[in-house]
């Protein structure tokens, strides 16, 4: 790859999470955040922000939002510019701008499209629209040089994240809701390098793909939900 990969996040709006989903007295705002990323072979767009849902769905979290349209504005860019798209999932608030990009390649895992379309998962109008073009995946894929998808199940069973190398070997991370928060993400990886080290039991369990993306050795990490960045200590 001859020039850096380069990231840029989006701001897409944000939701209210109600207190019967955190666990706590009080409802949370959680930001709705999208990833553009500039490499060699064109431009990646990493989720597209929150469609329009049904009544419902629409009480139930109260979304704010910001145009794709706009974010890409400010980033110099327009829609015909996106090369593809990768959604870490598809619930309304990670693929509600798909159909503004009818005919562009959108990745997803196999199996998250599956559930999707099987009805009571999603909103059925942000998944089949006009011009939508899916490459289902089967597990892991390198898309371009240094572009990797893994998935990382969990929030879904079809969840995926997206490793970025950098010619100077640093790697990021593109995680979506694979963590919902930046210090979930340091809690696993603390989780695993004690029980790697033997530190006796018990230890709080960790996601197992965390042995995956550990392989890349990721010096950054990027969420949907949360404007922190997990960075790697300087001693791994």
């Amino acid at each position: 790859m001859g020039e850096t990969t380069t990231v840029r996040r989006l701001d897409l709006g944000y939701v209210i999470r109600p207190a019967s989903e955190t666990g706590g007295s009080q409802p949370r705002v959680e930001p709705v955040l999208a990833y553009l990323v500039a490499h060699e072979r064109g431009l990646l767009l990493f989720d597209t922000g929150i469609g329009a849902a049904d009544p419902e769905t629409e009480a139930h979290y109260r979304p704010q939002r910001r145009g794709l349209q706009d974010e890409l504005a400010a980033a110099g860019v327009t829609l015909a510019d996106i090369s593809v798209v990768v959604n870490c999932h598809l619930h309304f608030d990670h693929c509600g701008g798909n159909p503004l990009l009818g005919g562009t390649p959108i990745l997803v895992q196999d199996v998250e499209l599956a559930m999707a379309r099987r009805g009571d998962y999603t909103i059925d109008e942000l998944v089949d629209f006009p011009g939508a073009v899916y490459e289902g995946l089967a597990g892991e894929a390198e898309i371009w040089p240094g572009v990797r998808i893994i998935p990382t199940p969990g929030h879904t069973n079809g969840h995926q994240s997206l490793v970025l190398r950098q010619p100077d070997g640093e790697t990021v991370v593109l995680a979506g809701q694979a963590h919902d928060f930046a210090f979930q993400f340091g809690s696993d990886h603390l989780a695993r390098r004690a029980s790697l080290r033997g530190v006796q039991p018990p230890l709080p369990t960790y996601r197992p793909w965390l042995d995956r993306l550990a392989e890349f050795h990721p010096r950054r990490v990027f969420f949907a939900h949360d404007f922190a960045v997990w960075e790697a200590p300087l001693n791994g």
